[in-house]
């Protein structure tokens, strides 16, 4: 019940684009742990965060000489606000760059920053020559504009580390930048990133939703994930294999409409299957190219999802294992 009500909030907040989903500064710290290494001497963009109560710019500012950065900047659409309860209308949008210089604040100030001349929409020009000064850009970008804001960062060949909802790697532009392996799934992932800020007018859906000791309203949607094309350990990693396919063909039954068997958990699929498999779309998460090749989505050789007896199951990705051996298959066989 909690999961259909976060997700029915998602999916309204991108019927009516509402994108007012605030990251907490422990989700981005549990995150960004496994990636320092990727910002000495760079200079990170938050180009959809307003600089005075950003946690990511408040996290890249904070951490700026740990980290070894360049720059961080942060830019502001005019019609975000001051703070989570309080409209702070402008006519234009504005944006703050910290260096690191005594001088400078750490947390600005409405004095303190630039304003744009234009209404600071990521897609707008003064946007996008900042955005061309820049080495990394990390954000919770507009929920509404996912699509938009992911071709930018591909368009200036711009690394990046993003907070997404899970059915944005269903998009068929997302997925086939995973599959070309020019971006993947990050560490933390579904109750692994612990909630969004959402401001007053937002129903808190869910039994997870909660109102912390500091009066912020929380929601808990569980399906959210980070995307990147910042390496890091986990995709580098096997995924252990210890199930069998031959002698449990009952469990792996095939699809209507493609030569291939259907996995229902990651954890099952097979070690000793060569052809092709039909897995859920978390196994992304647990995804190594060097051991897996990602063959298509969802679609059967008809052009309608994946099928088992007339019943098609949520979504598949079709894998095949790169590293089984002919040797292993005819042992398993016998």
């Amino acid at each position: 019940m909690a999961r259909n009500a976060t997700n029915r909030l998602l999916q309204k907040a991108k019927k009516l684009k509402k994108d007012e989903f605030y990251t907490q500064l422990s989700d981005i710290e549990r995150e960004l742990v496994y990636y320092k290494k990727h910002f000495r001497n760079k200079v990170v963009y938050c180009n959809t965060d307003d600089p005075r109560v950003s946690n990511f710019y408040r996290y890249f500012a904070l951490n700026f000489k740990e980290l070894g950065l360049k720059k961080v900047i942060a830019s502001c659409y005019r019609g975000q606000k001051r703070d989570l309860f309080n409209q702070d209308e402008f006519e234009r949008g504005f944006y703050y760059e910290y260096t690191g210089r005594d001088e400078e604040k750490i947390i600005p100030s409405l004095d303190d920053v630039k304003f744009f001349k234009g209404d600071g929409d990521f897609r707008s020009a003064e946007s996008i020559k900042l955005l061309k000064q820049s080495d990394i850009v990390v954000t919770n970008p507009p929920f509404s504009l996912f699509r938009e804001f992911i071709a930018q960062l591909i368009k200036y060949d711009k690394k990046f580390l993003v907070i997404a909802n899970i059915n944005a790697i269903t998009y068929k532009e997302i997925f086939k930048l995973i599959k070309d392996n020019k971006i993947w799934l990050g560490i933390n992932f579904g109750r692994g990133i612990s909630g969004f800020i959402v401001p007053e007018h937002y129903e808190l859906y869910g039994t997870e939703a909660r109102i912390d000791s500091s009066g912020k309203r929380i929601i808990s949607p569980n399906n959210a994930l980070w995307l990147t094309n910042l390496d890091n350990y986990k995709r580098h990693e096997d995924i252990v294999l210890t199930k069998k396919y031959y002698g449990n063909e009952k469990d792996y039954p095939k699809y209507d409409n493609y030569d291939a068997i259907n996995v229902d958990k990651t954890k099952d699929i097979p070690l000793d299957y060569d052809g092709y498999m039909g897995v859920p779309i978390t196994f992304l998460h647990k995804y190594n190219p060097d051991q897996f090749e990602i063959v298509k989505f969802r679609k059967g050789n008809d052009g309608k999802d994946l099928s088992i007896n007339g019943k098609c199951p949520y979504f598949r990705i079709l894998i095949k294992n790169k590293r089984i051996q002919t040797e292993t298959v005819k042992s398993a066989k016998k």
